[in-house]
């Protein structure tokens, strides 16, 4: 649990540097769908850090002008800690510096599933599901596609995160943990980012725009 206190210190200085680059979105993986799997005794601290935080920054992300949204199944998670999420995104929804998506109780092929169920529910046929339509049924339709995703640990694989959403993503590795993770590793990958060239998966072809 020391080791996950530092990485909600890591995310806060996270916050605070995409704010101070004038970054518009961020999404942090807070909580996987995999992560029900860890040991009890972990997995209940976990929810107890959750609501801690929430009461701790909640006031000071406000005041910075974050808008909480929180993107994964509600199902399996406390309600206790359902209502204090729902009071958060409530407290920040007209805030507009910064949208912070928390990806808790997430996982991205799930995402997918959730929404191809959610689409026929509706009453859409098979042959009405395109990819506008998934799009409008993931956790959170307002968010945008993500420019950059940044992976820690030295880790060379995205782990289930924002499968449908990064599929023209540019992804960033860096070696540090997370729990290390701070504004000048940050402003390393943004700095990178910026002298690349995106395609969006369409070949440059000589005298064409």
């Amino acid at each position: 649990m020391a080791g996950h206190r530092e990485g909600a210190r890591a995310l806060k200085r996270t916050v605070e540097a995409a704010i101070q680059s004038g970054v518009r979105q961020l999404t942090v993986y807070s909580f996987s769908t995999e992560n029900w799997s860890r040991p009890a005794a972990e997995v209940h601290g976990l929810m107890d850090l959750m609501g801690e935080m929430l009461e701790r920054e909640l006031p000071e992300l406000h005041e910075q002008g974050v808008r909480i949204t929180f993107v994964g199944s509600r199902d399996e998670v406390d309600p206790h800690l359902l209502k204090r999420f729902d009071e958060a995104e409530a407290i920040t929804a007209a805030n507009q510096v910064l949208d912070l998506f928390v990806a808790f109780n997430y996982g991205g092929r799930q995402e997918i599933v959730d929404a191809v169920r959610r689409a026929v529910r509706s009453g859409l046929t098979a042959d009405q599901i395109d990819e506008d339509v998934v799009s409008a049924n993931v956790y959170a339709p307002h968010m945008s596609e993500p420019d950059l995703i940044i992976r820690t640990s030295g880790e060379l694989r995205l782990s289930n995160f924002l499968l449908w959403e990064s599929a023209y993503s540019e992804l960033f590795f860096s070696p540090l943990l997370w729990p290390d993770f701070g504004p000048v590793e940050f402003a390393r990958a943004v700095e990178d980012y910026a002298g690349r060239e995106r395609r969006f998966g369409a070949r440059r072809t000589e005298g064409l725009a």
